[in-house]
This record gives C-alpha cells, sequence and structure tokens, in this order.
C-alpha cells in the first residue's frame, strides 16, 4: 500500500484481496517543463559526471502527479484499487517531458480496501 488513498500494485492481483469486477484502463497524463532559469542550471551540471538533481526532481514530482491524476481517474469510474499499475514518459520537442501513469481500474472485497 502506498500514501495514496487506494491501493496500488504492479501485479496482476492484490495479496489477500479479491478483485470483484475490472473497471478497464486508468491513467493520469502530465506534461512538464523545466522552465529556463533550471533547464540553465542543470545544463551546466549535466556537462560533469553524476546526477543532475534538477531532473530528477522534476522526474519525480511528475511522477506522483501523473499517480495523483490516475488515482483520481480511478474513482470516477467506481474503482477502489489499480493493478498492473504502470509508467510510460517521452519527450516532445526539446523543453517537454510527458509522463503517463496507467493501470486497471478495480473493485476488490471491502475486506481489503
Amino acid at each position: 500500500m502506498t500514501d495514496f488513498e487506494l491501493p496500488i500494485t504492479t501485479a496482476q492481483e492484490l495479496p489477500g484481496a479479491v478483485i470483484r469486477e475490472n473497471l478497464g484502463i486508468t491513467f493520469g497524463l502530465v506534461v512538464r517543463s523545466m522552465g529556463f532559469a533550471k533547464n540553465f542550471s542543470a545544463g551546466f551540471k549535466s556537462l560533469r559526471q553524476g546526477e543532475v538533481s534538477e531532473y530528477t526532481e522534476l522526474l519525480e514530482d511528475t511522477r506522483r502527479h501523473a499517480i495523483d491524476r490516475m488515482v483520481a481517474n480511478a474513482k470516477l469510474l467506481g474503482a477502489n484499487g489499480i493493478v498492473a499499475m504502470r509508467f510510460d514518459s517521452s519527450e516532445m520537442g526539446n523543453q517537454l517531458t510527458e509522463v503517463i501513469a496507467y493501470g486497471t481500474a478495480v473493485v476488490i472485497d471491502s475486506a481489503a480496501s
């Protein structure tokens, strides 16, 4: 279980829970830009070896935001759990990154929710 309001797993099932209904795909999509100032400083950091913390922070925040949107979408569908959760990402031009969190919205038995 995560900090989110309902159980989410990358597995096909939730341990100790019975999936009563499959409600279909749920997703959360976020497109982000670093912004000129942070991108400029991150560009200098990328010239040396090691982690570029500005990009790490941006992508971590973006993934959390995408999960929040996926959870909200699952709740609209009537779900109380998400299975088979995954991330995907791509670049859009030179400045934008798209991150999507997706999974299967499910209704699980009340003993596990």
